[in-house]
């Protein structure tokens, strides 16, 4: 897995994701000061809570681990200008709910993994894979969901 020393990769999306002090991944959200809600993608201000006027979120690093909440599989390849593979695999997307945070995030699950391998309730992990190489030959990467080893 591509990790925090490795000078080739950088993210797909910045800002989303960061490394612990254990060179493991972890998604970054938003939490609001006032009232403990949270949210992904991070933003820096307008609680998602309907209830809450806040306008202050801290970043804080979200868990890297989860429940199955729901799944499907991608058996197409995305339009442009969406970067896909010449050679496109079918791939699993999982919501997988962030049981501390109360939040539901949705990310591909990692290469090689199908619906028929995931069950509503099992655990998945955060993880990072390769999403396309950029014009200067970086490969830029994005988070995705797998299946703890």
């Amino acid at each position: 897995m591509p990790g925090a020393t490795d000078p080739q990769s950088l993210p797909a999306i910045e800002g989303w994701w960061a490394f612990d002090d254990a060179g493991n991944p972890h998604l970054t959200g938003g939490k609001c000061a006032a009232c403990g809600t949270y949210v992904f993608p991070p933003r820096a201000n307008n609680c998602p809570n309907p209830a809450c006027d806040s306008d202050v979120l801290e970043l804080v690093a979200l868990s890297q681990r989860g429940t199955v909440w729901s799944y499907t599989e991608n058996r197409y390849p995305p339009p442009a200008p969406y970067p896909a593979p010449e050679d496109f695999q079918p791939f699993a997307i999982a919501a997988v709910e962030l049981a501390a945070e109360g939040l539901i995030v949705l990310a591909k699950v990692a290469e090689g993994t199908l619906a028929a391998d995931l069950r509503v309730g099992m655990e998945l992990e955060l993880g990072l894979e390769r999403l396309y190489t950029d014009e200067a030959g970086f490969e830029r990467l994005t988070y995705v969901w797998r299946i703890p080893a």
